[in-house]
């Protein structure tokens, strides 16, 4: 062998021995004691440190320092326990305090017990007894704990356990968030210290003073006040509860939105809302919602449906008022309508049609898209339609249309049109069946007269200043009134092109026959996509099987000594954590096992 090369062969054993050699964990090191005490009964390995009347005892390990009144060192497992007053700081953000701990020097594990209290730049934690594993920066406990975080409130829970590079705590079983402004109830929350920002895992409430948030699966800002909420999410927002696929939630503003699947359930007015899209603003008293939107008035016998593009409630809860608009529709049983707008008064019992401004131009009898109402085969139109309900016994009492009025029916037998119009309209119902019709000033009539055995009389043809209508059961009774003007013509005498009047405007094909009807015009529903929150992902348990090696690997560097490396560690639950000969029994607590 050469000289350069004895020469690099040198010097690579120099830097392995380095490499080496800088690779051993330092062992413990007492920075300051009072006094040093060694006791033959307890042998060579264990010395007795004291603190002095000037200072505590200080111990420096690996970028930790930790201050006490009274220490126990043992050198050959490089395990400390220390006494009375402990405060242990690591780096600029950790201080623990406590009235006792425990901490290997080969496997970095620490056990506190006795007024724990943890503190890190934006929470304080505080607990019975404490597992710290500086490996993985993180600690442990199952004894309760309690973490304060000024803006967040108060969060106390059976089990805790603290990420310290993610500033991140999960509490389980028990878990209760007190804020002055609400209190937040769960099994599973993972909060993050420095941003605020808390997860929710299973069933979940959030209580305030005038709302309440349920979800199995949510988020909450707890600096902002801002919720997520995805999985059987609803919000009680005093008297409405609202529901839906995705829920948002804003507590400062006294806001929250819906997408898909919305139910908005009044529950003193026993009125409900569906639709895909909502917003709910409680401080106004207000619900908006689109997208298939639904508005149901639950009554005994027959409920009201009312569908539109948009539809808005306000109004205190003991007056109400729902309105629909853009291509607006009801729904009952025995009635159906169809305007650009509904207003709904649920106090007064006023339901007003509001007049379409658009027109027709498929015919020639093109008009103005009027208010329309269908009641037992009789269509009534007219610029603006109003029903009036009885609130009390739930059921229509009378209707009013209002300009150009005009009531169809079909001929019974024929292919005809029974016809009357006017200037104003006003109808009577009993058991939500119309029975009396006056139609005011300026009336006209078209009507196919029919003997007791439905043969057809003549077609009558006359104008007056008044026409009252009366259904008689299957039968009609029609009075002209002031200047009555007109004829019955047979009808092979009577033309055809003056069969109707002119507006005539015949909609039997619009009327809805069924809520599902309500819908027929809706161009397809496309939902959007709810991106939601990212699934869960569980976490190795405390007790890993790395952390078990780390142990096992502690004891076996002197078997003749007993080792402390894992003393005080809770007993490992999970099926792949194997039995460890190494840790004592000492103080071993059960672990119960983290769950979602």
């Amino acid at each position: 062998m050469n000289i350069t090369s004895r020469y690099i062969l040198i010097l690579l054993c120099c830097f392995t021995a380095a490499l080496s050699y800088s690779q051993q964990p330092k062992k413990i090191y007492i920075e300051y004691s009072g006094f040093t005490v060694k006791d033959s009964l307890k042998g060579e390995n264990i010395t007795t440190f004291v603190r002095s009347d000037q200072s505590q005892i200080h111990i420096v390990h690996e970028g930790v320092d930790m201050w006490c009144d009274k220490a126990l060192y043992y050198q050959n497992e490089d395990f400390i326990e220390a006494y009375s007053n402990v405060r242990v700081k690591q780096g600029d953000t950790i201080n623990m305090t406590s009235n006792y701990v425990e901490y290997s020097g080969i496997t970095q594990l620490a056990f506190a017990a006795g007024d724990v209290v943890l503190t890190e730049p934006q929470s304080t934690l505080t607990t019975d007894t404490l597992y710290f594993d500086r490996t993985k920066q993180q600690a442990y406990y199952n004894t309760t704990g309690k973490v304060v975080r000024d803006s967040s409130g108060t969060i106390t829970s059976q089990i805790g356990r603290y990420y310290m590079n993610d500033s991140k705590y999960r509490f389980l079983k028990d878990v209760i968030l007190v804020n002055p402004q609400y209190t937040l109830e769960t099994n599973q929350l993972d909060f993050y210290s420095e941003t605020g920002h808390a997860y929710m895992y299973g069933p979940s409430t959030i209580t305030g003073e005038t709302s309440k948030v349920y979800s199995e699966r949510g988020f909450y800002d707890t600096n902002n006040d801002i919720g997520y909420f995805i999985k059987n999410s609803r919000i009680n927002y005093d008297n409405r509860i609202v529901e839906g696929d995705s829920l948002y939630f804003d507590r400062n503003k006294s806001f929250a939105s819906a997408t898909n699947n919305i139910v908005v359930t009044d529950t003193i007015n026993k009125s409900i809302i569906k639709g895909h899209y909502a917003e709910v603003f409680r401080a106004k008293d207000s619900v908006f919602i689109t997208k298939r939107a639904l508005a149901i008035t639950v009554q005994e016998q027959d409920s009201l449906y009312i569908h539109a593009d948009t539809l808005m409630v306000t109004g205190k809860p003991e007056h109400r008022i729902t309105r629909a608009y853009y291509n607006a529709k009801m729904y009952k049983s025995d009635m159906s309508g169809k305007a650009d707008s509904i207003h709904a008064d649920h106090k007064t019992g006023l339901t007003q049609l509001i007049n379409l401004k658009r027109f027709n131009t498929g015919d020639a009898f093109s008009i103005k898209r009027k208010p329309v109402i269908w009641n037992l085969g009789n269509q009534m139109t007219g610029d603006s339609i109003h029903l009036i309900s009885n609130v009390e016994k739930e059921e229509l009492d009378s209707l009013k249309v209002f300009n150009n009025a005009f009531l169809i029916s079909k001929d019974t037998l024929g292919d005809g049109f029974n016809q009357i119009k006017g200037q104003r309209l006003i109808g009577l119902f009993e058991n939500n069946e119309l029975y009396n019709v006056d139609i005011i000033k300026n009336a006209e009539i078209i009507f196919y007269s029919r003997d007791d055995n439905d043969t057809l009389v003549g077609i009558n043809k006359s104008k007056s200043g008044s026409i009252n209508l009366q259904f008689d059961g299957p039968y009609k009774v029609i009075t002209l009134l002031n200047q009555v003007d007109g004829e019955i013509y047979p009808e092979s005498l009577f033309p055809k092109n003056a069969r109707k009047f002119r507006g005539f405007d015949w909609r039997g094909e619009e009327q809805p026959l069924s809520v599902e009807d309500l819908f027929s015009e809706d161009p397809p529903l496309e939902l959007p996509v709810i991106k939601g929150l990212d699934p869960y992902v569980e976490d190795e348990e405390f007790i890993d099987e790395a952390l078990l090696n780390r142990i096992e690997k502690a004891g076996k560097r002197d078997k003749d000594e007993v080792n402390k490396a894992g003393r005080q560690l809770p007993k490992p639950t999970t099926t792949t954590a194997r039995p460890n000969k190494s840790l004592t029994t000492k103080s071993i607590k059960p672990l119960i096992k983290e769950g979602n």
